[in-house]
C-alpha cells in the first residue's frame, strides 16, 4: 500500500513545535515529508483534502503497556482511531524480555499479574527476538520498547525478596547492557512491584550506570504516588545524579485525597534538578483514575516467592489476619513506606476492570463495595477471594486523583502525553486505552482552554519523540518520517468508564511513513510500522 507521492491539501498545520498553526499543503514522497508550503503542485500525486482539518505530527504514546497485545493485534486498532503512530512499551519494571532459561515461568507470571494470561512462546530471551517476532507478523504503528527491571531481577534472582549480591548486580548489568546494544532504548524501573520494589540502592544505580553509559534513558514508575511522593521523587533524582542518565518519571500524580495537592511541588523538584543540570521529564494521562493489578492493594512483601507462595500465605490464617491489619489499618512492617490504597480511597473507588478467570467476568465494571454488599462478604475478604479465585490476575480500576493536580500536569512543558493503557482480551477495562489523545486535544485544550491546541500536539509529538531519541519523527517538516495525523475541529473522546471501547470522534486519516492506516476513520489493514531501535553508541 506504499503510496510514492501525496499531497495533503488546505490543512490547518500544527507543526509539533507549539508554534501557531498555519494553512498550507505538506508533499510526501517516499514515507518522508518532502515539502511544506502554503501552495504545492500535485504532479500527479495523490491528493487527500484536509479542507481546514488539523495536520500534526502521529501522536506518540510515551507509557504504555501493549507489548502483549502487539503479539495479537499488530494493527492496533484503538491506538490507530486516536492518531496514535508509536507506542513506548515496557514500563513500569514489566517487559516480555529478558528471560533466562529458568525464568519463562516466572516472567509470564509477572506480566500476568498486570494484563493477564500470558502463554507460552510469548515472552522472549531478548530484545532481538521480541523484535524479530513482531517484525515478522509486521505491525500497524511503530514501537519503541524499555527494558523491565522486573524481567532482569527474575532472570538473575527469581522471586527472591532480598538485596542482591556483587555478582548478581554485575549480572543484571550484562543483561541490561546487552538489550541496549540490541536496541532497546533504556530501562524502566517499578518500585511497588515486586521483584523491581525489592532493588536497593547499590543495585538501583549500578543499572542506572549502565543505562547512562549507552546514552539510553531511565524511566521510572516511583516507590509511592502517596504520601512519600516528593521523596520518591527526589530518590528517583538522587538515582539519576548517580548515574548519569537521562530520567523519565513516570504518571506524576497525587494518589489519595490526603494528598492532592502534592504535585506542583513534586514538579517543583523536578524543575530544581534541571537547573543542577539533571535531564528529566514526566508523563501522564488525563483522567481522575488510574489502572493496575489487584496486587497492588497489597503490600509488596506479600508476593515474596511468586503467586503460588502468596496463595500459600492466604491458606494460614495468621497470614491472612497479617494482610488484614495492613489493607485496613495502612501500613505494613516488613514494607517501610507502603500505603494500603483501600485505606486512602475505600473500597467503592476500586473497580473490577478485567479477570484472567472467566467466570469471574459478571464483576467487571463494578466497585469492591457493591460487590462485596451482592455476595455478602466483607470488601477484605472478597479481595482475598478474588485473587486466590484469579492467581492475581485481575485488573482494577482506582478513582483516586485530583483534577487541580491533573491541572499543574498536563500544562507543564515537561510533561509528555501518555495512555497507560492495560490493554487485555475483554473485561471493562480503563477508558484511556481507547479515548487519551482526542480526550487532551479536546476536553483539556479545547474545551477546558488548559493550554492552546498547538501545546496540547507538542506534548503529544516533539516533547516524547525528542525524549526517546527518535530524531526523525514529531515534527511536521521537510526530511522528516511521514507519521502524520488528520483531525477535526470537533474531535473528542467517547469511551467512558463505562463504555470504555467507544472509538473517539474527529481522528479522520493516519498515516505511518507515508502509508495510511486510518482513511476517512476506517482502519487499512497496513501494516508499515516499525520496531524502532536505538541507534545511539556507547559513551567513549
Amino acid at each position: 500500500m506504499d503510496v510514492p507521492h501525496l499531497v495533503i491539501r488546505n490543512a490547518r498545520i500544527v507543526d509539533g513545535t507549539g508554534a501557531p498553526w498555519f494553512r498550507g499543503d505538506v508533499l510526501v514522497e517516499q514515507g518522508r515529508i518532502a515539502a511544506v508550503a502554503p501552495r504545492l503542485a500535485a504532479d500527479g500525486a495523490e491528493t487527500v483534502e484536509a479542507g481546514g482539518r488539523y495536520l500534526a505530527p502521529g501522536f506518540i504514546d510515551a507509557h504504555a503497556h501493549d507489548d502483549l497485545v502487539y503479539l495479537r493485534q499488530p494493527e492496533r486498532p484503538e491506538k490507530v482511531a486516536q492518531g496514535v503512530t508509536t507506542v513506548v512499551v515496557g514500563n513500569c519494571s514489566f517487559a516480555l524480555y529478558p528471560q533466562s532459561p529458568s525464568s519463562a515461568d516466572a516472567l509470564r507470571e509477572h506480566f500476568g499479574a498486570l494484563l493477564g494470561q500470558v502463554r507460552p512462546g510469548e515472552t522472549f530471551a531478548d530484545f532481538r527476538a521480541y523484535r524479530e517476532r513482531l517484525e515478522a507478523a509486521g505491525i500497524a504503528i511503530n514501537l519503541v520498547s524499555l527494558v523491565g527491571h522486573g524481567s532482569l531481577r527474575l532472570a538473575v534472582m527469581g522471586w527472591e525478596q532480598r538485596v542482591a549480591t556483587a555478582t548478581e548486580r554485575e549480572a543484571m548489568a550484562d543483561l541490561l547492557a546487552a538489550q541496549l546494544r540490541q536496541g532497546a532504548h533504556g530501562l524502566s524501573l517499578g518500585l511497588v512491584y515486586p521483584p523491581s520494589a525489592w532493588a536497593d540502592a547499590a543495585e538501583l544505580e549500578r543499572l542506572a550506570l549502565v543505562v547512562a553509559e549507552h546514552g539510553a534513558l531511565l524511566a521510572a514508575h516511583i516507590r509511592s504516588y502517596e504520601g512519600g511522593l516528593v521523596d520518591s521523587v527526589e530518590e528517583f533524582l538522587a538515582l539519576l545524579r548517580a548515574g548519569g542518565a537521562s530520567g523519565l518519571l513516570s504518571h506524576l500524580q497525587a494518589a489519595g485525597r490526603p494528598y492532592w495537592g502534592s504535585v506542583p511541588t513534586a514538579i517543583g523538584r523536578l524543575e530544581e534538578a534541571r537547573r543542577e543540570g539533571i535531564d528529566v521529564s514526566f508523563d501522564m494521562y488525563p483522567y481522575p483514575a488510574g489502572s493496575s493489578t489487584i496486587l497492588q492493594l497489597l503490600p509488596p512483601s506479600a508476593q515474596e516467592g511468586g503467586v503460588d507462595a502468596l496463595l500459600a500465605r492466604l491458606a494460614d490464617p495468621a497470614g491472612r489476619e497479617a494482610l488484614r491489619r495492613a489493607v485496613e489499618a495502612g501500613a505494613a512492617p516488613a514494607d517501610p513506606g507502603w500505603e494500603s490504597k483501600v485505606r486512602l480511597i475505600g473500597w467503592e473507588s476500586v473497580r473490577i476492570g478485567g479477570v484472567g478467570d472467566g467466570a469471574l467476568s459478571r464483576f467487571e465494571g463494578r466497585s469492591l463495595a457493591e460487590i462485596a454488599t451482592a455476595e455478602a462478604k466483607e470488601p477484605f475478604d472478597l479481595l482475598l477471594w478474588l485473587v486466590e479465585r484469579d492467581r492475581g490476575r485481575t485488573n482494577v480500576v482506582m478513582f483516586q486523583l485530583d483534577g487541580g493536580d491533573l491541572r499543574a500536569a498536563l500544562t507543564h512543558r515537561l510533561h509528555m502525553l501518555c495512555s497507560d493503557g492495560l490493554p487485555r482480551e475483554g473485561g471493562r477495562p480503563h477508558p484511556r486505552g481507547f479515548g487519551t489523545f482526542p480526550r487532551y486535544l479536546g476536553r483539556v485544550a479545547r474545551d477546558s482552554g488548559w493550554l492552546a491546541l498547538e501545546d496540547a500536539v507538542r506534548h503529544m509529538t516533539a516533547v516524547p519523540a525528542q525524549r526517546f531519541g527518535l530524531a526523525d519523527r514529531g515534527l511536521v517538516r521537510p526530511g522528516m518520517v511521514a507519521d502524520l495525523v488528520l483531525f477535526a475541529l470537533d474531535v473528542a473522546d467517547r469511551a467512558t468508564f463505562e463504555e470504555p471501547s467507544r472509538p473517539p470522534h474527529g481522528i479522520t486519516d493516519v498515516w505511518v511513513a507515508g502509508t495510511p492506516v486510518l482513511r476517512d476513520s476506517v482502519p487499512t489493514g497496513a501494516r508499515q510500522g516499525r520496531v524502532l531501535a536505538r541507534h545511539h553508541g556507547e559513551r567513549a
